[in-house]
C-alpha cells in the first residue's frame, strides 16, 4: 500500500484479482513473473499461475474436492460493499443499471481506496471474509453455488428477499458453480463478496450486472471477517443486518455495534 498510497484494486479491467497485486505480501513473489499485467486473466500465458496452489488462500475447514487441477482454489474474498452493482455506475441512461449506486466498500473495479477515504474507521470497515468453494457442476445444487432468481431487483433488500425466496433445488435457478477458483480471476464468484445478505445466506446473481455474493464458511455459526485495521473477528450468522451492512461500507457514517460481532 505504501508504494501505491492506496489499497490495491478489487479487480481490474483485464479480470485480474486483488491477489495478483498482493502476492509479495503473502509470500508468493515467485508467482509474479508468471503474470503478465497487460493480458487478461484467462490468457494462456497465465495457465501456470491459475493452477498454482497458494496454501494461504485455502481454509482448512473446506476440503474442496471438486476443484479442477487447472484452478488454484481460494476461500477468501474482498469486500465490494453493500450495493448490488457489479462494476462502476454506467454513464449511459440506456444502460439497465444506470442510476444504481457506486460500490461503497473498499475493493471494486479499478478501485484505489486510500485509508483516509475510509471515514467510518478501519476498525469498523470490512476488508476480507470467506466463501466455500463450489461444486463446479450445474447439474447439482449445493450451498456454494451462485443462483439466478430470474428477477431484476432494484435494491439490496429486494435482492436479498428474491434470492432467499427461490427453491435452490430447482436446477432452473442454477447459474454459476465454478466458485472459488482460480484465485487469479477477479470475479464475484472467485475473489469478491458483498454485504447485502448476512453470512451463510444464499449467493445470487441478477444479470446483467447485479450481484449479491454472500460471505460463507464451514465454520459453525458464522464467518471470519478481517477489517481494514488488519484485525480478525468472528461474525455470527444471526448478526443484525444493519450492523453487517455497516461493516460493509467505508464511509456510510454508521455505528457498528450490535448482535453477532465478536
Amino acid at each position: 500500500m505504501s508504494s501505491r498510497r492506496s489499497l490495491p484494486f478489487g479487480r481490474n479491467a483485464l479480470g485480474l484479482s486483488t491477489f495478483s497485486a498482493i502476492l509479495p505480501t503473502i509470500e508468493q513473489a515467485t508467482l509474479l513473473p508468471k503474470i503478465d499485467p497487460t493480458k487478461p486473466w484467462n490468457d494462456p500465458v497465465h495457465a501456470e499461475a491459475c493452477a498454482a496452489t497458494i496454501p494461504t488462500l485455502r481454509c482448512p475447514s473446506d476440503a474442496a474436492t471438486s476443484l479442477p487441477g487447472t484452478m488454484g482454489g481460494n476461500n477468501y474474498r474482498f469486500n465490494q460493499g453493500t450495493g448490488i452493482l457489479w462494476g462502476n455506475p454506467p454513464t449511459d441512461p440506456a444502460d439497465p443499471n444506470y442510476g444504481l449506486p457506486a460500490p461503497d466498500g473498499v475493493f471494486f473495479l479499478d478501485s484505489r481506496v486510500r485509508i483516509q477515504d475510509i471515514t467510518d474507521g478501519t476498525t469498523q470497515t470490512a476488508a476480507i471474509s470467506e466463501h466455500v468453494i463450489g461444486d463446479f457442476n450445474n447439474a447439482i445444487s449445493s450451498r456454494g453455488d451462485t443462483f439466478w432468481p430470474q428477477t431484476t431487483p432494484a435494491t439490496p433488500d429486494a435482492a436479498y428477499q428474491q434470492c432467499a425466496a427461490i427453491d435452490a433445488t430447482n436446477l432452473t435457478f442454477q447459474r454459476f458453480s465454478n466458485i472459488g477458483g482460480p484465485w487469479l480471476y477477479g470475479y464475484h464468484s472467485t475473489s469478491i463478496y458483498f454485504h447485502v445478505a448476512p453470512p451463510n445466506q444464499r449467493s445470487c446473481m441478477f444479470p446483467p450486472g447485479r450481484i449479491m455474493t454472500t460471505a460463507k464458511s464451514n465454520h459453525p455459526g458464522g464467518v471470519m471477517l478481517g477489517t481494514c485495521d488488519a484485525a480478525v473477528r468472528f461474525v455470527a450468522d444471526d448478526v443484525d443486518l444493519a450492523v453487517w451492512r455497516a461493516l460493509g461500507s467505508r464511509a456510510g457514517g454508521e455505528v457498528v455495534a450490535g448482535q453477532g460481532v465478536q
